[in-house]
C-alpha cells in the first residue's frame, strides 16, 4: 500500500539564537526594495526577510548583536526593534488567552 506524501514544513533559523524552527513559528522581518524595514504577519511581503522567535530573549539577542543589521545590511531603527517587542508580547497574551486552567 502506498505511503501519503508527508508535505515539507519549511525550516528557517532565527537570527537571535540560531535555532531553526518551523516558519510559522517565527515571525518575519523584511527590508523592501526601497530600504524600507517592517514586520511581515503574512510572511508574503516582497524584499529580504529575517526570521525571529517570538520571545523578547530572541529579539534582545538579535539587537545586542545587531544580527538584524548584518542580515539586511543597514541599520535597522529603533521603531522596527519596539514594533517587533510589541508583536512578541501580543503573541504571547494570545498564547495565554488559550489556557483556561
Amino acid at each position: 500500500m502506498p505511503q501519503k506524501a508527508q508535505k515539507k514544513i519549511p525550516i528557517r533559523r532565527c537570527v537571535g539564537c540560531g535555532e531553526g524552527k518551523p516558519k510559522k513559528e517565527l515571525v518575519r522581518v523584511v527590508r523592501s526594495s526601497e530600504g524600507e524595514i517592517s514586520l511581515d504577519l503574512t510572511g508574503r511581503k516582497a524584499g529580504r526577510g529575517a526570521y525571529l522567535c517570538r520571545s523578547a530573549e530572541c529579539l534582545g539577542k538579535a539587537e545586542k548583536k545587531k544580527a538584524l543589521n548584518r542580515a539586511f545590511e543597514t541599520a535597522v531603527p529603533p521603531e522596527v526593534y519596539a514594533a517587533l517587542a510589541a508583536e512578541i508580547e501580543q503573541a504571547g497574551d494570545e498564547e495565554n488567552d488559550g489556557d483556561d486552567g
